[in-house]
């Protein structure tokens, strides 16, 4: 299960989501590849999984309404 607030995890989500749609999306690819992004090049794996977990919890709710076409 995912820990309580985690301000590192926290705050990778809100810059990555600030980037928009679509590059929220690309960094979700990008962390399933293993990629080292920027943004979370100072997390532990284990954080980065609930990143990655979190990204695709938010991204989930939109659907399909933003593709990377």
């Amino acid at each position: 299960m995912q820990s309580p607030d985690d301000p590192p995890v926290e705050a990778c989500v809100e810059v990555l989501c600030g980037k928009g749609c679509r590059q929220v999306r690309l960094a979700i690819l990008a962390l399933e590849a293993g990629a080292d992004l920027p943004e979370v090049r100072d997390l532990t794996p284990r954080q980065r999984d609930r990143l990655l977990a979190e990204l695709k919890a938010i991204m989930a709710v939109y659907g399909d309404a933003c593709r990377l076409d």
